[in-house]
């Protein structure tokens, strides 16, 4: 009896493809990790100096970026975003420190796509007068463009007390 030379090479076949499959770890290389954490603190901290072009290396400049701020309002696109810089940056209101708790970053199998969920305190005055969240629960969502992480989408809510 003869057999096709398709049914011997089959399971040689199925061997190669299994082997060839790309391998995808459980966690992100670490230096990946600390690139994310990098721009998630800058995207906060960024404030403390009034850094602006800290903040603006590690957004998204285009009509994807989406912000869900805690007031159920939200912020759509970079134009919308960049409006926001005449606030931020005058005299009155000054950053005087932030904390990230229980930072959690996980990224996509294709390493293309993260996202990250923690807890911030943020501190800071207005005229003087002490202003900030606190207990603020922060998620978002980074992609890699060129090869650097961009953050595209952000969500600041605060628990029901």
């Amino acid at each position: 009896m003869k057999r096709s030379v398709l049914a011997i090479m089959s399971p040689y076949l199925i061997l190669g493809i299994i082997l060839c499959q790309p391998v995808f770890t459980e966690t992100a290389p670490i230096d990946e990790k600390a690139a994310i954490e990098k721009a998630i603190r800058a995207s906060i901290g960024w404030a403390l100096t009034k850094d602006r072009p800290l903040l603006e290396s590690v957004l998204a400049h285009d009509d994807r970026l989406f912000i869900f701020n805690p007031d159920a309002g939200s912020t759509v696109g970079w134009l919308q975003f960049a409006k926001g810089f005449d606030f931020w940056m005058v005299p009155d209101f000054k950053m005087t420190g932030f904390e990230i708790r229980n930072l959690r970053i996980d990224v996509s199998n294709s390493g293309t796509v993260a996202w990250w969920s923690c807890i911030l305190d943020e501190a800071a005055s207005w005229a003087g007068r002490p202003v900030g969240w606190k207990d603020t629960r922060w998620t978002g969502v980074l992609e890699k463009r060129a090869g650097k992480w961009l953050i595209v989408q952000m969500h600041f809510s605060f628990a029901a007390r």
